[in-house]
């Protein structure tokens, strides 16, 4: 009797009296400021503080000066970019830091390569991280403007004046945002109009799940899923593994496209968002970044 009493008050107190020796994360100190580019939309946002906010306090945390601005969600490339340089800017003087380095998901990596072919910016960016980028555009956004006009002028009506509301000052323009997401225009137009630029080290990665993969996908992707897979095999859910390819890959990710950015919806995954986030400011580090 007295030993289970034992036992019981040494589960207890290792339970709650406990304490780990040495509890903070290891430091990942990066050359530059992280910068992370969120993608297209608004619902990842919903009281998160922005797609991204809660993965750059994460970063904070192991000792990585992160940023995780907001631009308009439903808005073009060219208009999305000139903010983000607003963005950048403003961190390059608040740091007083040479450079920065991009972490960009989804139509963010766009966005990213603009910037720095277009407005100049491989002056004062050393790197850019795609993580599931429609660099060869995606067949949703097809799908999409196939549908009949009455249901994309409803959805356009509603998307528009949410991005309008969303961020203070931003532009939306829903249509033509998903138009410059095809694969027809941004391997057509933007891909030949927006070069790399030597200057800049470019990695990328393609998140994978659902069909043809063993990871699973939340329901909500799972319908987009399967008709991207038909014509661009695997994929995220909105990206195919074959477009997310930029640069020097650096492989696959077992998640969809929102638990890229930290959205577990369907139970199961056990992908972890910021350690991922985390492993690339960790690379960033090494390779004098």
């Amino acid at each position: 009797m007295l030993l289970s009493l034992s036992k019981i008050a040494d589960t207890v107190g290792q339970r709650f009296l406990v304490v780990e020796p040495f509890p903070q994360p290891p430091v990942v100190r990066t050359r530059y400021p992280v910068v992370l580019m969120h993608g297209f939309g608004l619902l990842a946002a919903l009281r998160r503080g922005g797609h991204l906010h809660d993965t750059a306090m994460y970063l904070r945390s192991h000792g990585v000066l992160a940023y995780a601005p907001n631009v308009a969600p439903y808005s073009t490339v060219a208009d999305r970019s000139e903010t983000w340089k607003q963005g950048i800017e403003r961190i390059l003087h608040e740091t007083g830091a040479e450079k920065v380095n991009l972490i960009a998901q989804s139509m963010g990596g766009l966005d990213a390569r603009y910037l720095i072919s277009k407005l100049g910016m491989h002056e004062v960016v050393a790197s850019l991280s795609t993580i599931s980028t429609p660099h060869r555009g995606s067949g949703i956004a097809n799908y999409v403007l196939r549908q009949p006009e009455r249901v994309q002028e409803w959805l356009a009506g509603l998307c528009n004046w949410m991005g309008q509301v969303s961020v203070a000052g931003c532009t939306a323009n829903f249509l033509k945002c998903v138009e410059q997401l095809t694969p027809e225009y941004v391997t057509g137009t933007f891909n030949p109009e927006v070069p790399d630029h030597p200057a800049v080290t470019y990695w990328s990665y393609a998140g994978v799940a659902g069909k043809d993969t063993d990871v699973p996908i939340s329901p909500w992707l799972g319908f987009l899923n399967s008709i991207l897979y038909r014509t661009e095999g695997p994929n995220d859910g909105f990206v195919s593994e074959r477009s997310a390819r930029w640069g020097e890959y650096l492989g696959r990710i077992p998640a969809d496209h929102a638990c890229e950015i930290g959205i577990q919806i369907f139970p199961g995954t056990d992908f972890d968002s910021n350690a991922f986030y985390v492993s690339i400011a960790r690379k960033l580090a090494e390779s004098g970044f």
